[in-house]
């Protein structure tokens, strides 16, 4: 399947897309899921290489740590992700809300 074609739909009823939840605004919420890789490879890459970026700057903002000695590192939450002041006031809209879904997952 081209990639140029591909739509929103096409993602959800391949199960690349999956409903997540409800926001508190009412907005729903919805996941990549594995399939995304085979069915949409650029998509995939493009939104593992934002993660990775984003998480990388709430590790340098110590809002998560990381070892990047590990062969899979994870992030773990820091208490200053837990710090509404800190959160308001040294993050923007974009990485309080990967922030809210680190948290969330």
């Amino acid at each position: 399947m081209s990639e140029d074609k591909i739509t929103f739909e096409i993602l959800v009823e391949s199960g690349a897309i999956e409903f997540a939840g409800v926001d508190e605004d009412g907005e729903m919420i919805y996941n990549f899921t594995n399939k995304l890789k085979d069915i949409a490879p650029e998509l995939f890459e493009l939104h593992l290489n934002q993660l990775n970026s984003d998480i990388m700057h709430l590790w340098e903002k110590g809002f998560v740590t990381l070892n990047l000695l590990e062969d899979n590192p994870t992030a773990k939450l820091t208490e200053k992700a837990y710090d509404l002041f800190a959160i308001d006031t040294e993050l923007d809209d974009h990485y309080r809300s990967t922030l809210k879904e680190l948290k969330r997952i």
